[in-house]
């Protein structure tokens, strides 16, 4: 088993509010950096043997700000984390995406495997094998970790080890600055077939 402590970013800048972000670089809003700084006293504490955090500055902020609480412990940041990629989609508004493409933008539940948001988007199971090829790596020694991530990412996780399916996963996105602790068995492909 591995104990996994998945944590999403705290409340992004205003303007981005109602907008398409994924893997643009965003950053913080105020409350999301005090938030931020309150959340990490209490996650340095986890007990982890490692840090894990997505190369994306809202991330790498609180996942800094751990660090300091914890100078001890080892920081890694994987590119595997980052949120889905939405293409060109990416800094537009979601009434935008929904008035030029419809409900086609449902696809991302709906054909998970074949739906490319935007031109060059990700398929949400491209998103969900990176983050699970990341798992697999985060869990091999069997020692709680904690990850500093995005709600997608997180979700393709709870959802995957779950069993549910895709149109399930929106609601397992987290609240801004919430923690999800999974405790991941090992063996977790040979419960959960991949498609």
């Amino acid at each position: 088993m591995g104990l996994v402590h998945l944590v999403r970013h705290t409340a992004v800048a205003q303007h981005w509010s109602g907008r398409c972000y994924g893997q643009s670089d965003v950053a913080l809003s105020r409350e999301g950096r005090e938030a931020a700084k309150v959340l990490a006293a209490s996650i340095a504490a986890a007990g982890v043997s490692r840090l894990y955090v997505s190369p994306l500055r809202r991330a790498r902020f609180l996942g800094g700000l751990v660090l300091r609480e914890n100078p001890g412990l080892e920081m890694l940041v994987d590119p595997r984390l980052k949120e889905c990629h939405f293409g060109t989609w990416e800094g537009s508004t979601w009434d935008a995406i929904h008035a030029e493409s419809g409900d086609a933008m449902m696809g991302l539940v709906r054909a998970p495997g074949s739906f490319r948001p935007g031109l060059n988007g990700e398929t949400t199971y491209d998103m969900r094998d990176r983050v699970m090829a990341w798992l697999d790596d985060a869990i091999k020694d069997g020692n709680a970790v904690l990850a500093i991530c995005h709600g997608g990412p997180i979700a393709a996780i709870r959802g995957t080890i779950s069993g549910a399916t895709p149109e399930a996963w929106p609601a397992l996105v987290p609240r801004y600055g919430e923690t999800v602790t999974l405790d991941v068995p090992n063996a977790w492909r040979d419960q959960v077939a991949m498609k």
